[in-house]
């Protein structure tokens, strides 16, 4: 039995930070991971493969339907899937073996195989090679990530009836694809496929797409992405459904009025459920919630002696910063640091085009808890630089408190809105108003004017609108 200060179930982005963190705290750290290379879903198979194949299938639609509008001219322009697989893959190698390289750099123990955690903080790991390693820890970070809910009537094979690992690695493009979930994960595959060719449908069970978001943002998104030319059914229930030789037929629901829908590939992204692999609760004694994940305090401890949990294992939003930071917090409060967390200025960004961009509170929760507030909102077709840009959709809306001009909320839609947010984040953290937005001055031209000018609205004084 080897012992350690550390030992870490799972190496994800929650996992692996949590991992560099008490290295450098000085703690001796080891992560267990069974997969062949570290990074988990988010850099495998979920945020960085997506995100690559966005680009690329962004790329070719702008060389098809916008090129001609900047002058450029382009004939029988086409796309080699292969190529774009290709790169994908390479994308996610560089980052994966960039994991490797820090574990190796910061004297990170790799145990490569499936780990069981056992009474007293022993973590038993069978290797790949079949030998049984075993770890005494004084402490022990759970971070076993979660999986892809399935349909009992849509099992997935990962060809024709697929979770985002399957939609990741179509080797073709199908003529109809189905994607069934209007949220993150089924909109951003979506548009992928759609761009590259396929006539996708989006069915939502909720009454709009994007369930939870402020109702500005899924207005605005569902007019953007039916004009791209995504079919989007909501309120609409998934009532069964089966695969048939090439064929998958599914089964909806609206208003009470049945239906079949028929496709090629279908994609099911109706959300994600905490995985506790190598985790016996009952055995163990570990408290659960209602859906099963961990139960933990503001330090991530649960309720077993130095036992911790952090990411999608935990619940709430499932997001490779949220479980990053959790990780941190959690390394610090084993180092001995009055480390903890707080969730209200977590950002969430999807990654469609325009994209979309939140943190906050939305107006309907502003309105649920009966605070009075204020709104400033501007658009991206008031701004210079996305006209220069031709990225004219969407804007930017914060939501403030009416007496001391706290910002309570900030929602955006556009282009490259993911990064236009860290500005109103970092103001959310020391308390900041919109005028502390207003007052700072932005350079011009540039697409953060847009969250000047939608602060400068909510103070009444908008420039350019």
């Amino acid at each position: 039995m080897t012992t350690t200060d550390l030992v870490i179930l799972g190496g994800g982005p929650g996992g692996y930070v949590a991992a560099l963190r008490a290295a450098q705290l000085g703690l001796s750290t080891v992560c267990v991971e069974y997969d062949k290379t570290l990074g988990g879903t988010c850099v495998n198979v979920g945020c960085i493969p997506s995100k690559a194949l966005l680009q690329s299938s962004e790329h070719y639609e702008f060389a098809v339907k916008h090129a001609a509008e900047h002058g450029i001219r382009l004939d029988g322009v086409s796309f080699d899937l292969a190529t774009m697989m290709k790169r994908k893959t390479e994308v996610v190698a560089q980052n994966t073996k960039g994991v490797e390289f820090l574990f190796k750099k910061n004297k990170i123990t790799w145990s490569k195989g499936v780990g069981t955690l056992k009474p007293g903080n022993v973590v038993e790991v069978a290797g790949q090679d079949g030998a049984t390693t075993t770890y005494q820890a004084t402490s022990v970070i759970i971070a076993t990530g979660s999986v892809p809910f399935e349909l009992p009537f849509l099992k997935f094979d990962e060809e024709r009836i697929v979770s985002n690992v399957g939609a990741l690695t179509l080797a073709e493009v199908p003529q109809r694809m189905i994607v069934i979930g209007g949220g993150v994960i089924g909109l951003e595959l979506g548009s992928v496929w759609r761009r590259l060719g396929a006539e996708v449908t989006v069915v939502e069970l909720a009454p709009t797409i994007l369930p939870g978001n402020d109702d500005d943002i899924t207005k605005e998104a569902t007019k953007i992405f039916k004009k791209q030319g995504l079919t989007l059914r909501t309120g609409c229930k998934v009532t069964g459904g089966a695969r048939e030789g090439d064929v998958v037929r599914v089964e909806i629901e609206e208003n009470g009025k049945a239906e079949t829908l028929t496709a090629d590939v279908v994609l099911v992204s109706i959300g994600r459920k905490p995985s506790l692999k190598g985790v016996d609760a009952a055995a163990l004694g570990l408290t659960l919630g209602a859906r099963g994940e961990i139960v933990v305090d503001a330090q991530l401890r649960t309720n077993l002696p130095n036992v911790y949990a952090i990411g999608d294992c935990i619940g709430g939003k499932l997001l490779a910063h949220k479980a990053e930071d959790e990780g941190v917090i959690a390394a610090e409060v084993i180092a001995g640091k009055p480390s903890k967390m707080h969730y209200h200025t977590l950002p969430a960004v999807v990654y469609t085009h325009p994209e979309v961009a939140t943190v906050g509170y939305t107006e309907h929760e502003l309105k649920a808890q009966g605070r009075a507030y204020r709104v400033g909102k501007f658009p991206f077709s008031a701004n210079g630089r996305a006209r220069t840009k031709g990225e004219t959709d969407g804007f930017v809306k914060f939501l403030a408190d009416q007496a001391t001009d706290e910002i309570l909320g900030c929602h955006m839609i556009g282009a490259n809105v993911s990064d236009l947010l860290a500005e109103v984040v970092l103001a959310m953290e020391f308390r900041g108003t919109t005028e502390d937005i207003a007052m700072t001055c932005h350079s011009h031209p540039t697409l953060s004017e847009t969250t000047k000018e939608a602060a400068l609205n909510a103070l009444g004084r908008t420039l350019h609108m």
